[in-house]
């Protein structure tokens, strides 16, 4: 007779907690282009964490032995916790007989691969943040990328973020495509693959460089009103807190199962806009 009360164990929730957090932390593509300088205790939805950015100092030619102080003003702004996501699932008592580490190995990266979907969409929708000055092409007139061109546009992307003081010494910028874009890049002569790198700088992840940005590819970059906004920066600009708030497995009345439910919350802000830039492309035409 099988026993179970054991033979499910691999699905204790502080495993999945722990291993789950692991995972979204090595594997999001956006993850790589935030900071989490303000990631404090989060413990419920609405929770808010107080940022105080600081007010640019200004540099003056001394004339006399008078010194005028200015008053600085640091901007105070809010990030708010206000992602609030869930997933929930059964698992009969046949599928736990059969159970074992890789079937939960399967699960938590089925819905890390779910979370990571709806995190990365709501991090790349933030190039609404993108000011105009950093922004390449149009919503009337989108770039149309071709192989020939792709690398003179990138180039452009990258300028936009050092004109606006965004890159500077110790800073790398990225910048995320999807797979159609990145169809363009690899015909690019110009386009530096990771194996030819020849630093160790690049993200986890990434592609390789263009124009002096990681290139990281994202399928959640996606079409929009026949567009797709290339979102390129810096890790300043962007700030993101999340936590996985809890998983838990409980009996169903119902049926011979379990149910095993996980929250997870988060909430990100654009603190630096200047360190981002954007191109909006025409998804008309394909590599």
């Amino acid at each position: 007779m099988t026993d179970f009360s054991t033979t499910y164990s691999a699905f204790i929730p502080e495993v999945w907690s722990q291993k789950l957090n692991t995972l979204l932390e090595k594997n999001c593509v956006m993850m790589q282009c935030v900071n989490k300088n303000w990631e404090g205790d989060i413990t419920k939805q609405g929770d808010k964490v107080k940022i105080i950015t600081p007010a640019d100092v200004s540099v003056s030619t001394l004339t006399t032995d008078n010194i005028t102080y200015s008053s600085l003003t640091p901007t105070a702004m809010e990030l708010e916790i206000d992602q609030k996501k869930f997933f929930a699932f059964k698992i009969d008592d046949v599928a736990k007989a059969q159970s074992n580490t890789d079937i939960m190995e399967a699960h938590l990266n089925n819905a890390r691969k779910a979370i990571e979907e709806v995190q990365d969409s709501y991090l790349l929708s933030l190039h609404t943040d993108v000011p105009a000055a950093n922004t390449v092409g149009t919503t009337s007139s989108p770039i149309a990328l071709n192989k020939n061109t792709i690398y003179e546009k990138f180039v452009q992307l990258s300028l936009a973020l050092k004109n606006s003081d965004a890159v500077h010494a110790g800073i790398r910028p990225w910048v995320v495509i999807n797979p159609n874009i990145e169809a363009y890049l690899l015909q690019s002569p110009e386009f530096i693959s990771a194996h030819n790198v020849a630093d160790t700088t690049l993200r986890e992840g990434s592609i390789g460089r263009i124009a002096g940005m990681d290139v990281l590819v994202s399928t959640n970059l996606s079409e929009v009103d026949d567009k797709y906004y290339v979102l390129a920066g810096t890790n300043d600009a962007i700030t993101f807190a999340s936590q996985l708030a809890k998983i838990e497995s409980l009996r169903d009345k119902d049926s011979f199962s379990d149910l095993v439910r996980g929250l997870y919350l988060y909430g990100a802000k654009t603190v630096q806009s200047k360190a981002l830039a954007k191109m909006i492309v025409s998804a008309d035409t394909t590599p």
